[in-house]
């Protein structure tokens, strides 16, 4: 694949991302089903995944690395694609007060603090991490392919 000035992705940096990003969606989807798992545990914090493109994709920086290629050349600058996991960050919604007194977890005033997972976002989220897992594993498919077609032109 050619992607400009001259430069070409190779299989092996397909592959690459491709791996990256099942490892990411992976875990991704892995945190989804520990909030959906701890729907009913009390003082439960939904855990919220955060995943951020390897480059700076924003228009801002698009824009910069175009500045020598695009306009100069006329092609679009390599950026190598991608994406990284980047670890959980807590979501800030409070769970429901619930008065339980003598429950262990219950405050000096007999209160429970319910966990704040909405498990239709939870799921909807899931989904959503599956359907890029399985895109990202089409691509591996579609890279392997196309190497085992060029090998077998070279043959």
């Amino acid at each position: 694949m050619i992607v400009g000035k001259g430069k070409k992705m190779s299989i092996m940096e397909s592959m690459n991302i491709g791996s990256n990003a099942l490892r990411a969606h992976g875990l991704r989807l892995d945190i989804h089903a520990k909030n959906i798992a701890n729907v009913d545990t009390p003082n439960y914090v939904r855990q919220i995944p955060v995943l951020n493109a390897t480059e700076d994709i924003s228009f801002h920086g698009l824009m910069n690395s175009m500045k020598e290629d695009v306009f100069g050349v006329g092609t679009l600058p390599y950026m190598q694609g991608g994406v990284v996991f980047n670890g959980c960050v807590e979501d800030p919604t409070m769970g429901e007060r619930i008065y339980r007194p003598g429950h262990p977890d219950a405050d000096a005033n007999g209160y429970i603090r319910a966990s704040n997972v909405n498990p239709a976002v939870d799921m909807a989220d899931a989904i959503l991490a599956q359907r890029a897992y399985e895109a990202n594993l089409a691509l591996i498919n579609i890279t392997k392919s196309m190497a085992q077609r060029a090998a077998e032109i070279g043959r």
